[in-house]
């Protein structure tokens, strides 16, 4: 019997998706406006970001709820580091640092992971479904901002394993759909991917004050 996980999630994080989009970040990075600094700390900041996400979905891949929505194939942490290493060098590991809204959005991960492990799903949910729905949109802009060749620094955006974004998503909503939760267990969860997004809101609003610095706030006015 379906839970219809999926439509909730859908449903009930969709004003916080517009607002996420609506962040004069985002806006002016589909613009075509992608400045090089930003970026590179966009992608900083999402190493620490799903290498905190992955962890701890590996540690519960046996829990009852996370081993029904563990697709190793999504994990970013690999290709993150080859963007790393691309931008940074070999000492991008003593280079790069996590910014403060970064900082306390890991806090959150480890706080679930440790106290509530079913909620890891609905970070999954939030940061997966998004790259795999907007991902290679966004790298397209970025390659083309920062005339980048091939998928060098934009590996994040490569999902090099699933060649059919349209089905894995399928397959990953209908995983949703058969978890063993009830009402309660899944209000949390959708109420967990509206903060997601409010988290990811708050790396994107970090960026805005460095682009505006940047471009200068005229031309950031006339972008948003």
């Amino acid at each position: 019997m379906s839970n219809n996980l999926a439509m909730k999630l859908r449903v009930g994080t969709q004003q916080a998706h517009t607002n996420s989009e609506n962040v004069g970040f985002m806006k002016c990075f589909i613009k075509g406006v992608v400045d090089k600094n930003c970026f590179i700390q966009l992608l900083s900041n999402f190493y620490f970001v799903y290498s905190e996400l992955e962890a701890a979905i590996e540690k519960h891949k046996q829990h009852p709820v996370i081993s029904l929505i563990y697709f190793p194939e999504l994990n970013r942490q690999s290709s993150l580091k080859q963007d790393m290493l691309f931008y940074h060098g070999n000492q991008w590991q003593e280079t790069i640092k996590p910014s403060s809204a970064t900082q306390t959005y890991i806090a959150r991960i480890q706080q679930i992971s440790t106290h509530e492990p079913a909620l890891l799903l609905a970070h999954s949910y939030t940061r997966y479904l998004g790259d795999l729905s907007g991902g290679q949109m966004l790298q397209k802009i970025a390659q083309s901002a920062l005339k980048l060749s091939g998928y060098t620094g934009t590996s994040f955006y490569n999902f090099e394993q699933i060649p059919d974004k349209q089905a894995f998503k399928e397959k990953y909503r209908q995983a949703l759909d058969k978890l063993p939760i009830d009402d309660t267990s899944a209000d949390k969860i959708v109420a967990e991917a509206n903060y997601a997004f409010k988290l990811n809101m708050q790396i994107f609003q970090e960026l805005e004050k460095i682009l505006i610095e940047t471009i200068g706030k005229d031309t950031y006015n006339s972008l948003i």
